[in-house]
This record gives C-alpha cells, structure tokens and sequence, in this order.
C-alpha cells in the first residue's frame, strides 16, 4: 500500500518529495506525513515529548556548573520561543484524514489551551474545505490509483460482490 501511495501522489501536481527519514520529520523541509495511524501516533507523541525531554535535559546539566547556569540563563528567550515552537498545545492537533469529514485528533492530555486551537483547527480545516479538496483530488487522480489498472466496481471484486 505505501508503495500504491508513492506511485500516486509521485504523479500528483503536489509539492510531494517522496519519501522521508525520520530526521526528516521535524527538520521543517515537510509539512504533512503520510503514514499509517500507528506510525503517525508514535510521531506525534514521540514529537510532542521532545520539549519535555530536551527541556529537562538542559535544566539537569545546568544544575551543578556555573557555566551552563550562566548560559542556560542567557537563552531563556531563545528557549522560550522554542517551546512555543514545540509544544503541542499550540496547535491542539493533526488533521486526520481518511475520515468522511473533518476530523483534528488531539492528545489524550490536551489542556484547554491544546483543546481551544484543536477547535480553531478544525474551523479552519472546515472553513478551507480541506476534506472537499482532497477528495476532489483523489477523484481526479482515481486511474492512477491501481497504477493505472482499472478499478472494479464498488462493491464489486473479480466479478463477485463484497460486502
């Protein structure tokens, strides 16, 4: 399936790359992911735990040398700009596509900051018709999607129906 996807958004007029590693993810060279859910849900947590633990990290090692308290304290601005850059309550949630609608999927311990731009997404994402586009898209796209195999009927698969 992933190969079925590449070949399909290859022949697209998106700004598609291809594919990418995951020092890739939050390099800012791409915006949107194409994975399956597991896959997704452990980027995304995995993403959003990466302040946390940076974070920590730096305040630890600044605790017993003068030098690095000194320098910890000298970045507190630059600090705080990128944790606003990489804290998940910022944007509240990811679109999730594959949904017959608009869906944002936010996390499980999403503060009423995460849940009030989580909201504000998913007025945007309605507003843009983003699900509308992008199944304009695939419809457009459809004879490309079995590699330019004819795809049977709904319902229907080697002549036989499926439920």
């Amino acid at each position: 399936m992933t190969r079925e996807v590449h070949e399909l958004l290859s022949k697209t007029d998106m700004n598609y790359i291809g594919y990418v590693e995951g020092n890739d993810i939050n390099s800012g060279d791409v915006d949107v992911i194409v994975c399956d859910g597991f896959v997704g849900n452990v980027v995304l947590k995995m993403s959003e735990g990466l302040w946390e633990t940076i974070s920590g990290i730096l305040k630890w090692e600044a605790a017993d040398n003068i030098r690095a308290k000194a320098a910890y304290f000298l970045m507190k601005r630059a600090m705080r700009r990128l944790e606003k850059r990489m804290d998940y309550s910022e944007y509240g949630g990811a679109p999730l596509l594959g949904v017959n609608g608009n869906c944002v999927i936010s996390h499980g311990h999403s503060n009423a900051k995460a849940i009030m731009n989580a909201a504000i997404l998913a007025a945007n994402l309605a507003k843009n018709r983003l699900n509308e586009h992008l199944m304009q898209e695939i419809e457009e796209k459809q004879g490309l999607l079995r590699l330019g195999q004819k795809r049977p009927e709904r319902g229907k698969e080697n002549g036989k129906a499926i439920p």
